[in-house]
């Protein structure tokens, strides 16, 4: 009866033979991600760097 049970419950659940395939393309996911960070800061670094120190130099502090 037990054994009639396990078999039944696993036909149910899903299949876990596409866990790496999963794991994979989380990791190309997170990659395309960092190189699109990295271009974005090497092309646009130095703009917004000037941006905040124009907003930084408008902005006074109290004392």
């Amino acid at each position: 009866m037990f054994q009639y049970l396990a078999a039944l419950l696993q036909s149910r659940l899903p299949a876990t033979d596409d866990e790496g395939a999963t794991a994979v393309e989380y990791g190309l996911l997170v990659s395309l991600v960092a190189v699109v960070i990295i271009v974005g800061a090497t092309t646009f670094g130095q703009q917004i760097s000037d941006l905040f120190g124009a907003v930084a130099g408008k902005i006074k502090m109290p004392v």
